[in-house]
């Protein structure tokens, strides 16, 4: 989502494939920045991108039209007489708007508040103690900013990012331990989002006309990565940005805001238009490879996030990873029933990674190469 995503590890981030590794570029959170984002009087020129703030129409809250997003509830999917209603505006958001917000979810609330109060914690130690788990050796998994561009630019942000599923591939010296709780309320976490997944892929196929596995099982035993983003605020919110505009890059993209800070904002119809935070919900968003999946039935929408002058925005998102039989390619069963001819190129796992990445450091969006 939104926000950025890793994918593409081999087992541990200091054991990625090279030419991956060579894409990536992540900047350590220095001393002088984290100065910069508690005062953010002087912004540093690397931060300073106003032509991008101000790059299209947003929409406004009192415009005369309508643009909340598509709220669905989890309850009436699971519900047999509320169900089929309920699928039809899950599909119809898929592929209006490739976001929605997903009520009554199901998630362990527990789970929920532990991560919750873990990340909250964590963004709130001295910076000393979170470089303990500062990214290493060019690596992409860490505390640290986002990914770097050609630009040279920087978001006014800093983030951690795992890889959590599956467990072999997990990097245990990158787990934060301070605070206590954070590595076992982000297990436990991780298992709940992977659960979720799980369950939206199947009401996806439900909606698509496939069978469930021809999803269900494109998602499942996958790589699952997470970015755990802290926006501080900003005096001059109209001069940063705290997430380059992007579409996420592996197939299903689960948010969850810590507090009722605005700053996300979709791109729909050339404008933007900004989602308002809504507590107890999970926003849920088409990523690249869906849209490849469904032969472009789903579509992966452009989104970025803009800063707040006076509060700071915290957010968790967690990344799912989906391939049929080790490509990246329209799943047979959608292209049978529709009677259609693929989209897009069929494209091995591994190398879709690695252009994925590329593209990313460069500004460019992978998926375009591999339209038909």
């Amino acid at each position: 989502m939104i926000d950025r995503e890793p994918a593409g590890s081999s087992r541990h981030g200091s054991n990625m494939d090279p030419s991956i590794k060579m894409a990536v570029n992540r900047h350590a959170i220095t001393d002088e920045v984290a100065a910069a984002f508690a005062e953010s009087e002087v912004i540093p020129e690397r931060y300073c991108r106003p032509d991008e703030v101000h790059d299209g129409i947003v929409v406004g809250h009192d415009d005369d039209e309508a643009y909340e997003l598509p709220a669905v509830d989890m309850e009436r999917l699971l519900d047999p007489e509320l169900a089929e209603a309920e699928i039809a505006k899950l599909g119809s958001a898929c592929r209006d708007w490739g976001f929605f917000q997903l009520v009554n979810h199901g998630v362990d609330e527990q789970v929920v508040n532990e991560m919750k109060d873990s990340t909250v914690q964590f963004f709130s130690l001295p910076l000393e103690s979170k470089r303990t788990v500062e990214i290493q050796d060019n690596g992409f998994e860490g505390f640290g900013h986002h990914y770097s561009r050609a630009s040279g630019k920087l978001d006014w942000a800093e983030s951690v990012i795992l890889i959590t599923q599956p467990i072999q591939d997990r990097n245990p010296e990158l787990w934060p331990t301070n605070p206590s709780s954070f590595r076992d309320a982000l297990d436990k976490y991780s298992a709940e989002m992977t659960k979720l997944a799980m369950r939206i892929a199947s009401i996806m196929a439900t909606d698509l006309g496939v069978d469930q596995e021809a999803l269900v099982g494109a998602f499942g035993d996958k790589q699952q990565s997470m970015a755990i983003h802290h926006y501080p605020p900003c005096r001059h919110p109209d001069k940063v940005i705290g997430i380059t505009p992007h579409t996420d890059g592996l197939a299903l993209t689960l948010l969850l805001q810590l507090d009722d800070t605005p700053g996300l904002q979709i791109r729909k119809d050339g404008r933007w238009f900004p989602v308002r935070p809504c507590p107890g919900t999970f926003i849920i968003n088409v990523a690249d490879i869906l849209e490849v999946l469904t032969n472009g039935t789903y579509k992966s929408v452009e989104h970025r996030v803009l800063t707040d002058a006076e509060k700071g925005r915290t957010t968790i998102v967690t990344f799912h990873e989906a391939y049929v039989d080790g490509m990246v390619k329209p799943i047979p069963e959608v292209l049978k029933l529709n009677g259609a001819e693929a989209r897009y190129k069929s494209i091995e796992r591994l190398e879709y990674i690695k252009g994925n990445f590329a593209a990313l450091s460069e500004g460019t969006r992978f998926l375009e190469s591999l339209k038909i």
